[in-house]
C-alpha cells in the first residue's frame, strides 16, 4: 500500500523516501484516528474509516518532501507535527469545506477513489464500544472540526497549547482561538482517563469488522433498478424511433419514488432465549411475542402504515426521533389484543413502533420513539396500552420478577404486579409527575406509582432498578448519587432502591418535578453537598436532579432539603436549568447559591459547590468568603450576590442561576 503511493511522490531521494515510509508507518494509526475524530460525525462510521485511510495516504508526499510550516507557526509547532499532523489536517480541512451539494459527496478523481477489489455492500465499522465511549463520542460531535482537532492534539498526542495552536494555524483553520478554549473547556470537565477512552477500539479505525449491509433489501434494490433502467432504455428507443416527437403520455413519468414497506416475511423474529447468550441486551433480544405474531394480515398493516402508506393512520413521534419508514427489515416484538384494541410492536435498531387499532371505533394510530442507545434498564418495559388512568408495560425477557411502589411512600413495601405469559402486566396506576415548576408550593403529587423490576441471575445477581411512566412508549429510569465520601473517589449513579434512595427521592422528587417535555430517557438525583445550617436549622442536603433526554440534551433542577419531621416535607427548589451538562457525567463541577430564611426568620446567603471545589466567594451586596466546600453568610432579604468557586488547577465549575428558598 505504502509502496505504491512512493511511486507517485515528487522526485526526492531514496533516503528521503525509505524516511518518509518509516515515519508513516510508525504513526499511521495514529494519523488515522486523528484523521477519523476530525472528520464530520454526519458521515457515517463507514464513510469516515475510509476516508480516514485515504487522507492519511495522500498526506505520504508532503511527509517525504518535508512540507514547511507557515512562518507564523513554526516556533510553536514540533518537527513532527509540520510534517506529520499538518498535512493530515489540511486535507481534511479541504474535505470539509467542499460545497454541500458535490454530486453524492465524492472527492475528485484520482483523490479518494476505492481500489480494487471493491465489495459491493460491505460495511467497515470500528469495533463498538460502551457507555464511556458513547458519552465521549457524543460530546466529541458537538464540537466544531477545529475543536476536535484541538482537543485530539492535547488529549492523545500530548502536544502543549502553543504546539496544538501552531498546527492548526499551519493547517489552515480558522478562528483557532475560540476553538482552543472550547476544546480546553471539554477537557477541564473530563477525567483523566479521557485519553485511555479514544485510544479504545471505538475510535480505532485500523481496527474495523467487515459486515455485509442488508442483502434482502439490496437485492430488491436492484431488481427495482434494472426495472428502472430498463424503463429508461425503452423511452429512450420511443423517442428516437419517433423523432423526438413528444409523445410521452401525461403521467407516465408520475412514478412515485417512496420506499416500499418491509415484506412481512423479512420481519425478524428472534429465539425466545436469545437475550441469555449475547452481551447485547437490549431490544435487538427481546423475542417475538403475543398471540397475534403470525396473523399476516395484521403485521402487513402495521408495516404499511410505517412506511406512510396507511393513509388513515393517525401518526405521532417523541421529541428527536426521524419519521419515515425502517431503514432494514424491524424486529417484531409484540403483536396481539390489549385492552380495548390490537398492538403490534416493532423495532427497527434505532424506533420502536406501536402500532394499534381500537376494536370499538377501527381507528388506527402510530406511534415512535427513539430508543436507539437502550440498555438492560431502558429497555426493560414499552408502554402497550394507557386506558385513563392506568397503564400495561410490556417486559423485557429477562425481568425475573416485578413491583409496584409509591414512591412519595419510601417506608411502604413494594407491591406484586401480576403478568401474564407473554410478559404483559395487569395495569398500574399512571404515574403523577408532579407540579409544573412556578405551580406553587401548595400543589401536591398525589400518587407517583413507580415500576420496580429485578433482573434475572443470568443477567445480574440482585439487580433491582425503577422505572416511572411518563406517556411514552419508554418509561423513563430512576437512579441515584449518593454524598461524596471523604477523600473518595467521585460516585456513580446507583439504582434508587436502596433506603437512602427512596428516602431522598421521596422528600426530592416532587419539588423539582420530573420533565413534562417528551423524549426523557432517565433522571439521577445527586445529593453533592452536605452543610450546618444556621441558627440551629439542623444538617441541610443540596441535590441536583438531572433528566437527560434520548436526544442527549438534559435539564437539571437544585433543591435544598432540610431536617424535618417525617418524609411528607419537600425539599425547596433553589435553581434550574435547561440545556446543561452540569450534574453529568460531563459536567461534575458545579456551584450555586440561595437566598434562605432560618427559622427564626433571619436571611443568609447559602453557596455550595460539588466534592471538587476548595473554596467559595461571594460577591454583591454581600462579601464573604470560605476554605470549604459550602458557605453561609447574613444577608438581607432580597440580596443580589454572585459567586465563585476555586477549584483545582484547569477545572472550572458550571455555575447554576440563583435562586430563592424561604
Amino acid at each position: 500500500m505504502v509502496s505504491s503511493l512512493l511511486r507517485r511522490l515528487p522526485k526526492v531521494s531514496t533516503r528521503g523516501l525509505l524516511h518518509a515510509e518509516q515515519r508513516l508507518a510508525e504513526r499511521y494509526a495514529d494519523l488515522v484516528r486523528l484523521a477519523y475524530l476530525v472528520l464530520p460525525p454526519a458521515l457515517g462510521r463507514h464513510r469516515r474509516v475510509l476516508l480516514a485511510h485515504a487522507l492519511v495516504q495522500r498526506t505520504l508526499p508532503a511527509a517525504a518532501s518535508g512540507v514547511p510550516a507557515p512562518r507564523a507557526a513554526r516556533d510553536d509547532a514540533p518537527p513532527m507535527s509540520r510534517s506529520l499532523y499538518v498535512p493530515v489536517l489540511r486535507e481534511v480541512l479541504a474535505l470539509s469545506r467542499r460545497p454541500p451539494l458535490w454530486p453524492g459527496r465524492v472527492p475528485p478523481p484520482g483523490m479518494l477513489l476505492p481500489r480494487l477489489p471493491v465489495v459491493w455492500g460491505l460495511r467497515l465499522l470500528p469495533r463498538a464500544g460502551g457507555a464511556d465511549e458513547l458519552a465521549l463520542g457524543r460530546a466529541l460531535s458537538e464540537l466544531s472540526a477545529t475543536a476536535r482537532a484541538a482537543f485530539i492534539l492535547l488529549r492523545v498526542e500530548r502536544l502543549t497549547e502553543a504546539e496544538t495552536r501552531g498546527v492548526l494555524k499551519a493547517a489552515g483553520f480558522g478562528g483557532v482561538e475560540a476553538e482552543l478554549r472550547a476544546a480546553l473547556d471539554l477537557d477541564a470537565v473530563l477525567d483523566s482517563g479521557a485519553a485511555g477512552v479514544l485510544a479504545s477500539e471505538e475510535f480505532d479505525p485500523c481496527t474495523v469488522r467487515a459486515r455485509p449491509s442488508d442483502l434482502l433489501r439490496r437485492r430488491r434494490r436492484v431488481h427495482l433498478a434494472g426495472i428502472a433502467v430498463l424503463v429508461a432504455l425503452i423511452t429512450v428507443v420511443t423517442l428516437v424511433v419517433s423523432d423526438g416527437a413528444p409523445t410521452v403520455r401525461a403521467g407516465a413519468g408520475a412514478h412515485r419514488a417512496s420506499r416500499p414497506a418491509p415484506a412481512v416475511d423479512d420481519v425478524v423474529r428472534v429465539a425466545p432465549g436469545a437475550w441469555a447468550a449475547t452481551s447485547r441486551v437490549d431490544f435487538t433480544a427481546w423475542p417475538a411475542r403475543g398471540r397475534l405474531v403470525r396473523d399476516r394480515a395484521l403485521l402487513r398493516r402495521a408495516l404499511t402504515a410505517w412506511a406512510g402508506d396507511g393513509h388513515a393512520t393517525r401518526i405521532s413521534r417523541s421529541a428527536g426521533t426521524a419519521a419515515g419508514p425502517p431503514l432494514d427489515a424491524p424486529h417484531l416484538l409484540y403483536a396481539g389484543p390489549v385492552g380495548g384494541g390490537t398492538v403490534v410492536l416493532l423495532y427497527d435498531g434505532q424506533r420502536l413502533a406501536r402500532y394499534r387499532e381500537a376494536a370499538a371505533s377501527g381507528a388506527r394510530s402510530l406511534v415512535l420513539a427513539r430508543v436507539d442507545d437502550a440498555d438492560v434498564t431502558t429497555a426493560a418495559a414499552v408502554a402497550l396500552d394507557t386506558s385513563g388512568e392506568r397503564v400495561r408495560y410490556l417486559l423485557a425477557p429477562w425481568v425475573a420478577a416485578s413491583w409496584t411502589r409509591d414512591l412519595m411512600r419510601p417506608d411502604t413495601p413494594a407491591r406484586a404486579l401480576a403478568v401474564d405469559g407473554d410478559g404483559l402486566t395487569a395495569p398500574v396506576p399512571v404515574f403523577n409527575p408532579g407540579p409544573r415548576p412556578g405551580a406553587g408550593a401548595g400543589a401536591g403529587c398525589g400518587s407517583r406509582t413507580v415500576l420496580q423490576l429485578r433482573s434475572s441471575s443470568r443477567i445480574a445477581e440482585h439487580h433491582a432498578f425503577l422505572l416511572a411512566g411518563l406517556g411514552e412508549l419508554t418509561a423513563v429510569h430512576l437512579t441515584y448519587t449518593p454524598l461524596p465520601g471523604q477523600g473518595a473517589p467521585a460516585r456513580q449513579p446507583r439504582e434508587a432502591t436502596g433506603p437512602t434512595a427512596l428516602l431522598t427521592w421521596a422528600r426530592t422528587g416532587c419539588a423539582v418535578g420530573l420533565p413534562h417535555g417528551p423524549g426523557v430517557k432517565a433522571v439521577n438525583v445527586w445529593d453533592f453537598a452536605e452543610q450546618d445550617l444556621p441558627d440551629g436549622a439542623g444538617p441541610g442536603v443540596w441535590t441536583c436532579a438531572r433528566a437527560d433526554t434520548w436526544r442527549g440534551p438534559g435539564e437539571v433542577a437544585v433543591a435544598l432539603r432540610t431536617a424535618g419531621a417525617g418524609t411528607g416535607e419537600q425539599a425547596r427548589v433553589v435553581a434550574r436549568a435547561r440545556a446543561t451538562g452540569a450534574c453529568g457525567r460531563f459536567g461534575q463541577h458545579i456551584v450555586v447559591h440561595a437566598n434562605w430564611r432560618s427559622p427564626k426568620g433571619a436571611w443568609y446567603v447559602l453557596a455550595a459547590g460539588s466534592r471538587a471545589v476548595k473554596g467559595l466567594i461571594v460577591t454583591g451586596d454581600v462579601t464573604a468568603g470560605t476554605d470549604g466546600a459550602t458557605l453561609a453568610v447574613p444577608a438581607p432579604a432580597r440580596a443580589r450576590t454572585a459567586v465563585r468557586a476555586r477549584l483545582a488547577p484547569g477545572l472550572q465549575p458550571i455555575d447554576l442561576p440563583a435562586g430563592r428558598s424561604g
